[in-house]
């Protein structure tokens, strides 16, 4: 299968590397200092683009694949209030694109124990559910993607919550908390924590480098190839 990188830092540089394991190739490389290769004809050489940027260019590079009929795997974050514009320009244009706030196979199967623990403690109010994520000083938005999902996740289950809400702002006690750490090297830790007067339960998940991250994007990737439609990690992973 023959790649397009759309984003060529750390995230994309771990992507090539188990890409060429796992025997595709590479066959377009962007980053901040060749932007102008980020061409229709270039784009043409891939089957699929992975795309690892930023909130403020996402949006734009998805459409550009979607316009070039390349399937995206995406994986920035914190430019999803523009979700549904994503969504509609896709649906319109027939194309493809993956998206999830992490695509660490680790963090997918998270996401479920979540979800499992949050409707369990919707029946005993006597415990207060905080969330926390750490990062390295490089990640651009806080609170992470991946805190966020957990959070929504916990929102669908906890009626006695009404919205997530950062540690900066004012919030009550109807308001889901998520605490944000930025510390190196850190790749990444989500905590999901229930309080009560006399015990805590906790579910976490630790990152120990990328490579959990780009293997699930490469799968993705394999995944998507050859699909229209716009598809989540529960569908790559089957879940």
């Amino acid at each position: 299968m023959n790649i397009a990188l759309i984003g060529y830092g750390k995230m994309g540089k771990a992507i090539e590397s188990i890409a060429i394991q796992k025997g595709h190739s590479i066959v377009l490389k962007i980053d901040i200092n060749n932007a102008s290769e980020f061409t229709a004809e270039n784009l043409s050489k891939a089957d699929v683009a992975i795309e690892f940027t930023g909130p403020h260019s996402a949006v734009a590079n998805i459409k550009k694949c979607v316009d070039c009929g390349i399937p995206v795997v995406c994986g920035s974050t914190g430019w999803l209030l523009a979700w549904e514009e994503v969504k509609q320009y896709c649906d319109a244009k027939q194309g493809s694109l993956v998206y999830a706030s992490n695509y660490s196979i680790g963090v997918n199967l998270f996401f479920e124990v979540n979800k499992h623990l949050a409707e369990l403690m919707n029946a005993y109010p006597e415990y207060d559910v905080t969330l926390k994520e750490i990062h390295h000083t490089e990640k651009k938005d806080a609170p992470s993607g991946t805190a966020i999902t957990l959070a929504e996740q916990v929102l669908e289950k906890i009626i006695r919550k009404n919205k997530w809400q950062s540690e900066t702002s004012t919030v009550n006690i109807n308001d889901l908390l998520i605490y944000s750490e930025r510390t190196d090297p850190a790749p990444g830790t989500h905590h999901v924590k229930y309080s009560s007067p006399i015990d805590d339960i906790e579910i976490i998940h630790t990152a120990h480098n990328r490579i959990g991250f780009a293997g699930g994007a490469v799968k993705a990737a394999e995944f998507i190839a050859g699909k229209a439609g716009i598809f989540s990690m529960k569908e790559v992973l089957g879940l």
